[in-house]
């Protein structure tokens, strides 16, 4: 009776692997069906409300560039622009202007003039 048990638990674990394996393989193969070619887009834009670099600024550069799809964040407080390189199969200018805008409760930044630039900064 054990040999029997132990012989159906061994076939069971075996075909559930088997089908798991068939599960994973074709998520893998959905996955690589499903990728797009990164399309990059650089954008400047001019920032109001940054009162300091290391408090307004460094902020700012650092929330940008933990976005998923932004590769390039770079804010200067000099000229109060910020200038942001992300592609846009994943994420677009409106939704870093959204971001922007909500960093430390929505009342201290706006974004007040944006401007697609044709160099594309990594």
């Amino acid at each position: 009776m054990k040999k029997l048990l132990f012989t159906l638990f061994v076939i069971a674990s075996l075909i559930s692997c088997s089908q798991e394996k068939k599960e994973a393989k074709q998520r893998n193969e959905n996955a690589t069906e499903n990728k797009e070619v990164a399309v990059y887009e650089t954008y400047e834009m001019e920032i109001e409300g940054m009162t300091c670099e290391i408090g307004c600024a460094r902020i700012i550069e650092s929330k940008l560039s933990k976005m998923e799809g932004v590769v390039y964040s770079k804010v200067d407080f000099e000229s109060k622009k910020g200038v942001f390189t992300f592609n846009k199969n994943i994420i677009n200018e409106k939704l870093i202007t959204e971001k922007i805008a909500g960093i430390a409760g929505g009342d201290l930044y706006s974004v007040v003039k944006s401007k697609k630039i044709d160099e594309i900064v990594k």
